[in-house]
């Protein structure tokens, strides 16, 4: 049987909540029916369909990839002031569990979100994210990740740091530059951006795919 060659690891069900509009069912279905061989779950800061998820791509014969767009603090999970400038302040980067280990980690990262960096979003820091990053793969995120942040404000210094320290947290076999394009102006210039940093550092490249329908 052929497969697709492209699997969807960016993807928002209904579990991102006032976000995402897939139910899993249809988006299981949707992607036995495009061939998918493999399909992620991505939802904002939380993993609460993954256990839904799982059992259905299993039983279609799809493998479930378990992940979360986490939200990073632009410093510490505890500082919730005004200077954090509110829900924009957090910046959004792409996590999939590679193994158990990861798995469990990415319960804890979400849990730790909730529990001690809640403020406007459920958030994380760097910090927290060294403690438990293993089995944990990293794409380097959407329009409002930290490096895209970077890019667009044309600080390529800070877009440079910013893959560093994620480099250094989990190894160079763990940590992906994302590239998206809908059409978005400043996508344009943050894939631009993108390619260089990849060349720099030689890395991969994974094109996602802000996925938050089922269908067109």
């Amino acid at each position: 049987m052929h497969h697709s060659d492209f699997v969807h690891l960016h993807v928002h069900s209904q579990y991102s909540l006032l976000d995402g509009a897939c139910g899993l069912e249809k988006l299981v279905a949707k992607a036995k029916e495009c061939k998918m061989p493999a399909l992620a779950v991505t939802d904002h800061g939380n993993l609460f369909g993954a256990i839904d998820f799982y059992t259905l791509a299993m039983k279609e014969g799809i493998k479930p990839i378990i992940g979360s767009e986490v939200y990073i603090a632009p410093g510490s999970r505890f500082d919730k002031s005004t200077q954090d400038s509110g829900y924009e302040g957090a910046s959004h980067i792409t996590l999939l569990a590679k193994d158990q280990v990861g798995y469990r980690n990415l319960i804890k990262l979400v849990s730790a979100g909730y529990l001690e960096g809640f403020y406007y979003k459920p958030r994380i820091d760097r910090e927290l994210f060294a403690q438990h990053c293993q089995g944990v793969i990293a794409l380097s995120g959407c329009l409002n990740s930290e490096v895209a942040k970077a890019l667009l404000d044309g600080d390529e210094v800070r877009a440079k740091e910013t893959v560093s320290w994620y480099l250094e947290a989990l190894g160079h076999e763990n940590y992906f530059l994302e590239i998206q394009n809908h059409g978005i102006a400043e996508q344009k210039n943050v894939i631009e951006g993108v390619l260089r940093l990849a060349k720099a550092f030689d890395l991969p490249i994974v094109a996602t795919n802000d996925l938050h329908y089922p269908s067109k």
